[in-house]
């Protein structure tokens, strides 16, 4: 699901569909880890487009979510930053785990960090367990809070707030529906109705074969004097050992490629 936090923050970027980031523009950069639980990658294959009462349409797998379309490449990029960072993570118990961030630098802000993350017993999968509750503050008060549930088998829910040193700022709610070969998600952002401002995002994704997946991001923002709507369409392949995604809407285009020539060594 896309992040819409800081669409309607004072002087906030225009909403925008996958022009650089899929899951819309104008978000707030959220600590690692206040991401929702990854869907297991889409198996490499090369079949053709799925017929109904074929096996290729029975093999289809979900697509997983919007903003996890261009996840393989960004999960290569590093993180750049100058000075020191230490992090120190400590687990309290099977559920409970917290963390402290000390980060000095001469150019950006240095600071302290602390994190909190409880994983419920709800398991859901072999990696995945919920309700999972994230929250991370820094020396300033500035917090960064996240809850996320699976409601039923197929529906999850996730709640997003944001503080700025001690003062509310944005928040949003998302819902997303997996079907067996397609997901369906809409994000709601700051709807304020006295002042008649919010955003709202609605994503689908879905599987035509068990390499190829086909999907779409509309954006609706809205405050006074300004009203927009932005759309953008997504395209995935799957290699065997690669994978190819264009993302083109009004914004412009963002395309990434990922392959893995072997265990040691990856390209984008």
């Amino acid at each position: 699901m896309g992040s819409v936090l800081a669409a309607s923050s004072p002087n906030p970027p225009p909403a925008s569909g996958g022009g650089s980031a899929p899951g819309g523009a104008g978000l707030v950069n959220v600590p690692p880890g206040f991401t929702m639980p990854p869907v297991s990658a889409v198996p490499p294959s090369s079949g053709t487009l799925g017929q109904p009462g074929t096996d290729a349409e029975a093999s289809r797998p979900n697509p997983g979510t919007f903003e996890e379309c261009h996840r393989k490449c960004k999960e290569l990029f590093p993180v750049q930053m100058e000075g020191v960072r230490l992090v120190v993570n400590k687990g309290l118990s099977n559920h409970f785990q917290v963390s402290h961030t000390i980060t000095l630098s001469t150019l950006g802000d240095s600071g302290y960090r602390f994190g909190a993350t409880y994983v419920g017993s709800k398991q859901t999968g072999p990696a995945e367990s919920f309700p999972v509750m994230v929250g991370d503050m820094d020396n300033t008060g500035s917090l960064n809070a996240q809850i996320i549930h699976q409601l039923t088998n197929n529906v999850r829910s996730k709640l997003a707030i944001q503080t700025q040193q001690h003062k509310f700022v944005n928040w949003q709610c998302d819902a997303e529906y997996r079907g067996d070969d397609f997901t369906a998600a809409v994000t709601l952002g700051n709807p304020d109705v006295l002042v008649g401002s919010g955003i709202i995002v609605a994503h689908y994704l879905q599987s035509l074969s068990p390499a190829l997946v086909l999907g779409g991001e509309m954006v609706y923002h809205k405050r006074p004097g300004e009203e927009g709507t932005v759309t953008s369409l997504v395209g995935r392949y799957t290699g065997s050992n690669y994978v190819a995604t264009l993302t083109v809407g009004g914004a412009g285009a963002h395309a990434s490629y990922y392959h893995k020539a072997n265990d040691q060594v990856l390209h984008i």
